[in-house]
């Protein structure tokens, strides 16, 4: 396997990217991380190693004056962090670029009947039974695309999603009516010859890949057109509802946390604050009071 560097490529490029293969990032946050310190460099105007505190103050200074997002703002410090703590060993440098706040925004939520439209309003049977098995599972769009067939067991009723957001392997929920469904997209897409033995449970236009991601979001984007739905929907608009019906029909939070593949259960809670049926079940004092 080549192990040198790769042309064209910067000796201190190089050895931030030796470094993030030692930590195994994921590819797309290798990618940022690269990108922020790029493009640090650019408006530094010289090699970021030689930079000073000030100089990454005042870098945050120019992001938040040019309207940076908090998110890209937070993804910029996040890879300048890595180069200057890890790479370079330097963290010290780091000590006036601080992390913003980001703004805290309620999951957009559909109801069961809005799902159902969404869901009929398919285009295909292989994008129906795709966001049927998003909203009966709670998996994110990129599970979804990387299940194969051999990740369901039909014995056990359990879904096997292979190193999930922070590499974790876990088990999903498989329920009959999206066994049946699954079932029926395997007959028809091996009868068009679309799905390869033990491959891509939902295979791309060429059935060697997987679907990405990006078709999976358009895919949905049009069915809510189809569906005449307003609200602002993609796939995790289905993770968010497959959480806040659980919930609202009495679900352990800690359950639902686990089938979420959430490390803390705060990140869980917020769905509490969209669980509107339990909200309608809570009686205001205000009815216990005596007519005036």
């Amino acid at each position: 396997m080549e192990t040198g560097p790769t042309p064209g490529t910067s000796p201190l490029r190089q050895r931030m990217i030796e470094d993030m293969r030692m930590r195994k990032l994921n590819p797309k946050t290798q990618s940022a991380y690269i990108r922020a310190v790029r493009n640090f460099a650019k408006h530094l105007g010289r090699s970021p190693d030689t930079a000073t505190v000030e100089d990454l103050r005042n870098y945050q200074l120019h992001l938040v004056d040019s309207g940076t997002s908090p998110m890209s703002l937070n993804a910029a410090i996040c890879g300048l962090k890595f180069f200057f703590d890890i790479t370079l060993d330097r963290g010290e440098l780091m000590a006036k670029m601080q992390p913003v706040r980001m703004p805290h925004k309620l999951p957009v939520v559909l109801s069961r009947e809005e799902v159902g439209r969404l869901i009929a309003a398919c285009g295909n049977l292989k994008h129906q039974t795709a966001l049927s098995l998003a909203y009966g599972t709670g998996l994110r769009a990129s599970e979804v695309a990387a299940l194969k067939v051999g990740d369901i067991d039909s014995e056990r009723m359990t879904l096997r999603v292979e190193q999930g957001k922070g590499r974790k392997d876990r088990y999903a929920m498989l329920s009959p009516v999206l066994l049946e469904r699954l079932r029926v997209w395997w007959k028809v897409a091996r009868a068009q010859g679309k799905m390869l033995d033990g491959g891509w449970l939902f295979p791309g236009l060429n059935p060697i890949d997987p679907i990405s991601t990006r078709q999976l979001n358009r895919a949905i984007h049009a069915a809510a057109n189809a569906a005449d739905i307003e609200k602002r929907v993609s796939m995790h608009t289905l993770r968010h509802s497959f959480a806040t019906h659980l919930l609202e029909q009495k679900v352990d939070i800690r359950i639902i946390q686990v089938l979420l593949g959430h490390k803390r259960l705060d990140t869980t809670v917020i769905y509490t604050q969209v669980a509107t049926d339990l909200l309608r079940e809570v009686i205001s004092p205000l009815e216990t009071l005596a007519s005036p």
